[in-house]
């Protein structure tokens, strides 16, 4: 979604990447607050897969997002799925934006979008924000906001919000591994052996799933968004297009699978989308010790988890750097992600066989 730290991720909008804006103007001039102002369009930068555009009318603002361009996997970028999770997530969890409309016809754009709420913060990536400059503790306090997030996340009762049927919860784990193997064998373009060992793993240490939450299934801390005169006040989270039911351990596994130590190997530091080297960070012991109190589940099994996100990380490169490959995107920051792939397939199989410690 969206990832804005005051103007510095607004940019025109790529020249590959435009749309008609007249059209979205007038489609959009009677269904959102505001609209009828003129419309400047501007680009959401950070986002390394669904476009994200900000709708600007002088006095009010809105975000519009779409899937990328060219042939992309339904599943991974689904627009109505978002939509429909939080045009309802808002009113039970505060840091879910609200979503005002979903369009489909083709008339209006080449693709589907929804239009929701702009909310203003901080995001964190490869650095601490200057704003934070002032607050020693600042890493510690985002990253215990950003477990404490998750667990209550995980409490939301689906159900009074309409979403059981969002998903199936049976056999998620199982469904996870095969579709995503699946997705390596497609996107791939050249073969791994640490991808099949880490896929014949997965399939020997699998656990019992706990019952079933919402489960976001991209939680990172570059995902969320912080106020910004205090990094313990969690603003939004983003990215909501693969949300489900499912097993709360497999987000637990992909917030490990960003997160980096001091002392971890250099490929595992490559999948951090955090500041490296930064030991004021609490370490993923940490961060699990902190879930599993606000959440009061057992987290026993966490290592299965992180292995599975690490090798889901790796399928999800290969389906961005297939884009590039094919010149379906046209975003240079994607070229050296073909290196990176195997880097990452590595760091899974070190993860699985207890070379990298999860907690």
């Amino acid at each position: 979604m969206f990832k804005d730290t005051g103007e510095t991720d607004v940019i025109d909008v790529r020249p590959d990447e435009r749309f008609d804006e007249a059209k979205i103007a007038a489609y959009l001039r009677d269904k959102l607050e505001g609209a009828d102002s003129p419309l400047t369009v501007r680009q959401f930068g950070g986002g390394a897969a669904n476009l994200t555009y900000l709708l600007d009318y002088g006095d009010v603002q809105y975000v519009l997002r779409r899937p990328p361009l060219g042939p992309v996997a339904p599943s991974a970028h689904d627009m109505h799925r978002e939509y429909r999770v939080l045009s309802v997530l808002w009113q039970v969890l505060p840091y879910a934006p609200r979503a005002y409309l979903y369009c489909d016809d083709p008339e209006v754009m080449d693709a589907s979008f929804f239009v929701m709420e702009r909310r203003q913060g901080a995001v964190v990536r490869r650095s601490i924000p200057p704003i934070y400059d002032g607050i020693p503790d600042a890493p510690q306090r985002m990253s215990y906001a950003l477990v404490d997030a998750l667990a209550d996340f995980h409490a939301v009762d689906y159900a009074s919000l309409g979403l059981s049927d969002l998903g199936k919860p049976e056999g998620f784990i199982e469904r996870q591994i095969e579709g995503w193997y699946k997705r390596w064998h497609n996107a791939k373009t050249e073969d791994l052996p640490d991808m099949d060992a880490v896929y014949n793993w997965l399939k020997k240490h699998r656990p019992p799933s706990p019952p079933p939450t919402l489960v976001h299934n991209d939680y990172k801390l570059d995902n969320v968004m912080f106020a910004h005169n205090d990094p313990s006040q969690l603003i939004a989270i983003f990215d909501w297009d693969m949300c489900t039911l499912g097993d709360p351990f497999s987000d637990l596994g992909a917030l490990l699978t960003y997160w980096t130590e001091p002392d971890d190997p250099p490929f595992l530091q490559a999948t951090a989308t955090m500041p490296v080297g930064d030991a004021r960070f609490p370490k993923r012991t940490d961060l699990v010790q902190r879930y599993a109190e606000r959440s009061g589940r057992d987290v026993s099994d966490v290592r299965f988890y992180h292995t599975l996100g690490l090798w889901r990380l790796v399928v999800i490169a290969a389906q961005i750097y297939i884009r590039f490959v094919r010149g379906q995107t046209k975003d240079q920051r994607f070229a050296g992600l073909g290196a990176a792939i195997p880097l990452l397939a590595q760091a899974a199989r070190a993860v699985a066989e207890g070379d990298v410690k999860s907690a």
